[in-house]
């Protein structure tokens, strides 16, 4: 049986955005279920916009969501002189012709037509120009591009996901397929680049849905063997318009700087138009690589929700290793110079704090209130909680948890209830003050296993920060 083989090949010319990293976790997992090849390649011959920033940002962004490639990054821009060649083979042929026509000219009665609602395409002027025109035109050195001569051929093709589609060779206007400055058009490029690197499945986009006849005349001009064709669903905002910022969609890398987890990230990029069946949601790599089919992708769009890909982030944090999520939380501790020199401690500090956030940028920030110095109080829970009344119970809080010889949180609640119940008040009467003068926070993890964590000196000082 013919091995797999599938890509992805972006342009780097940005930022690496959702859809990117979902096609090529699409392909990725393809790949990995057949046991198949998974090729990186950059089309890079856009080279007012290319940048290597750009091509870091996608390699840096893959490693982290680990995103491996077996070949590759191969790059468009080192590969001219392959286009070239095939170029000048379909203009031997005669299924390509030169065209002198200025783009912005043809860009201008393209326009006007749209304007008037009329229907527009190339109406091949260029391939009937006579000889003394083409050689009147070549010895004034006039700018000219080439251009595929679409055959009298009507295309149907299967689509993995979508079905049968068919094009009609009138419907298909002759595109240019090599620039007048020697660089090949995209249409041209990746048909001969998956055609050499054997791609023989074109996992992509639903937006390429229109190119592909195109480029199914060209890989039948050229005389190479049809690839099959998946394109996959586009992806929405919650509101059902094109995806953006505003719907909570970051850059890929953006993502590891607001603290979710990749192994988050794929699951969820998983789902996005793809199901495993049944109510099955929560799926590490190894699932989602024995499960992933490319028949159970959806033809309709997917919607981005960017509370569910926080749940989803809050459930890998809360069920991972405190060991592992230690070395994840790290990096962002140290940005606020916050580097825990007691792994035990430390270890359980997480433990205690990993089931009540969405983030590691949340968990830092819960965290951190166990190592600083002075904690930063929110203001509504200031004056919700802290008060002349709630000062004088803190104080009385302070005189018996300084008695305690054993600070642990049994003890401590035992102290506290015993305290309320004297009072005759309920026991959230001091707890809640308690808590936002040792955390400067309303709401976090257990309150008595968080005293103890904290430890009695570091206590005490709160609690007298605030009584005082």
């Amino acid at each position: 049986m013919e091995e797999i083989r599938v890509r992805i090949a972006p342009s780097p010319t940005g930022a690496v955005h959702v859809g990117l990293v979902r096609s090529a976790l699409y392909n990725w997992l393809f790949a990995r279920h057949n046991n198949g090849k998974f090729v990186l390649r950059m089309e890079d011959t856009d080279v007012a916009r290319s940048t290597q920033e750009s091509v870091q940002a996608i390699i840096d962004g893959f490693k982290w969501v680990g995103i491996d490639w077996d070949e590759g990054p191969y790059f468009q821009s080192q590969r001219l002189d392959i286009f070239r060649k095939y170029a000048e083979r379909l203009l031997d042929e005669k299924r390509a012709y030169y065209c002198y026509c200025n783009p912005d000219e043809l860009e201008i009665e393209r326009q006007k037509a749209w304007e008037n609602k009329i229907a527009w395409k190339y109406d091949r002027r260029c391939y009937n120009l006579s000889q003394e025109t083409k050689a009147k035109y070549d010895t004034e050195s006039r700018p000219k591009a080439l251009r595929f001569l679409i055959p009298d051929e009507t295309v149907i093709f299967d689509d993995i996901i979508h079905g049968s589609i068919k094009k009609e060779p009138q419907d298909i206007e002759d595109f240019i397929i090599m620039r007048s400055d020697g660089t090949p058009t995209y249409n041209f490029a990746v048909v001969i680049d998956d055609a050499e690197m054997k791609i023989n499945h074109i996992i992509r986009a639903v937006e390429h849905i229109a190119n592909t006849p195109k480029q199914i005349l060209l890989y039948k001009a050229l005389g190479f063997s049809l690839p099959k064709f998946a394109h996959l669903p586009l992806i929405l905002g919650t509101d059902k318009k094109k995806l953006s910022k505003r719907h909570g969609a970051l850059s890929l890398l953006e993502y590891k700087k607001e603290g979710y987890l990749a192994d988050a990230i794929i699951n969820f990029l998983a789902l996005l138009g793809w199901s495993p069946g049944g109510d099955l949601e929560i799926m590490d790599r190894t699932k989602l690589i024995e499960l992933f089919s490319l028949e159970r992708v959806n033809k309709a769009d997917a919607i981005f929700d960017v509370q569910k890909l926080e749940w989803m982030n809050s459930i890998y944090i809360k069920n991972m290793e405190s060991g592992k999520l230690s070395l994840e939380v790290l990096p962002y501790l140290q940005e606020i110079n916050i580097v825990p020199d007691d792994n035990n401690r430390f270890h359980k500090i997480l433990d205690l704090t990993k089931t009540r956030v969405r983030t590691l940028l949340e968990l830092r920030d819960m965290v951190s209130a166990f190592y600083v110095k002075d904690v930063s109080y929110d203001s509504e829970a200031m004056a919700k909680h802290i008060n002349s009344q709630t000062k004088d119970y803190l104080k009385e809080l302070y005189q018996r948890f300084d008695k305690l010889e054993e600070f642990t949180a049994s003890n401590l609640e035992n102290e506290l209830r015993k305290l309320a119940e004297e009072k005759g008040i309920k026991a959230a009467v001091f707890v809640h003050p308690c808590r936002v003068a040792l955390t400067g926070k309303a709401v976090g993890p257990p309150l008595f296993e968080t005293i103890e964590l904290l430890g009695k000196e570091v206590v005490l000082e709160r609690l007298n920060k605030i009584i005082s």
